[in-house]
């Protein structure tokens, strides 16, 4: 009788340690389909290394058997720019609020280039990677994520570019100067990704049944320029038609990049609220709609 619990015990102890074993060695559980409304962020952050190996893939990919490499991040908003200073500035002779041409149309290159990045980069991302997530199982959301860095790279070395001139500017006597708008800065760039990446994977997601949204977007971009202060500024619209234009969550910001660095720019707390909400909005909604396509995503794509 002794023998027998004894060995009882000893078979419930063996099970045990299996159990605490196996749970110790398993990486992934199986588990019920969730709500499409949850959002399970923190498996993207398990998936981190995975993130950084993609924007090291995405910057090398970019470059390779180029000339130039990185100088492109250069070359392409200074050429931008100088395009824009000739034509609307020489030609046009829009007003730019007694700033030096060339460091205004710089300035909203430089913030605009980024967020159009960010857009257009993340707009692609079912259609772009079908043949990988068809194949193995990471966060989709890794991908835009990653896009959205990559593009951050640019965006730095192209701002570094923005301060070389509006620091040579400042010496020569421009009137220009920063402003207490510059402690913004950091939100300001988290709220352009926030609305291009939520724009982005919005468009991704509607693209993996109409496919055709892929050849609007570029064209969107364009006209969404056009609709936000970025070769002109606020000033120069008449007062009737500015709210309607502030309706577009870029306007404060850009306007706010302005001021922030070049000290003539406009700011309202009110609208600038109704922008960062309006970005935190689009984030949401596109990342509940990204969570509910990517499930079966790849039936329809």
């Amino acid at each position: 009788m002794k023998n027998e619990l004894c060995a009882k015990s000893m078979e419930k102890s063996t099970v045990k340690n299996l159990k605490v074993q196996s749970q110790e060695e398993w990486t992934e559980v199986i588990e019920p389909h969730k709500p499409w409304w949850q959002l399970n962020l923190g498996e993207l952050w398990r998936y981190r290394d995975l993130v950084v190996l993609l924007v090291r893939r995405d910057f090398v990919a970019q470059y390779k058997q180029t000339i130039l490499g990185p100088l492109w991040h250069i070359i392409t908003p200074l050429l931008s720019t100088l395009i824009y200073t000739i034509v609307f500035g020489n030609i046009a002779r829009l007003p730019t609020d007694g700033i030096p041409p060339f460091l205004f149309y710089l300035c909203g290159t430089t913030f605009w280039s980024y967020f159009a990045k960010c857009l257009t980069s993340t707009a692609d991302t079912f259609v772009a990677n079908q043949h990988i997530f068809s194949k193995v199982y990471f966060p989709r959301l890794v991908m835009p994520v990653s896009q959205v860095i990559s593009a951050g790279i640019g965006f730095a070395i192209q701002l570094g570019l923005f301060w070389l001139f509006a620091l040579y500017a400042f010496v020569q006597g421009a009137p220009i100067h920063l402003s207490w708008a510059v402690s913004l800065f950091p939100l300001l760039v988290l709220l352009m990704i926030m609305l291009g990446l939520g724009m982005g994977i919005i468009v991704s997601a509607m693209t993996t049944k109409y496919h055709d949204l892929r050849h609007v977007v570029s064209f969107g971009v364009q006209l969404l320029m056009y609709a936000t202060p970025v070769i002109y500024p606020l000033s120069m619209v008449p007062a009737k038609w500015q709210k309607w234009l502030l309706f577009n969550p870029l306007t404060s910001l850009m306007e706010a990049f302005r001021l922030a660095f070049l000290g003539e720019g406009f700011f309202d707390i009110y609208w600038f609220v109704y922008s960062a909400l309006a970005c935190l909005l689009v984030l949401i909604v596109g990342m509940i709609g990204f969570n509910r396509v990517e499930k079966v995503f790849v039936d329809t794509v």
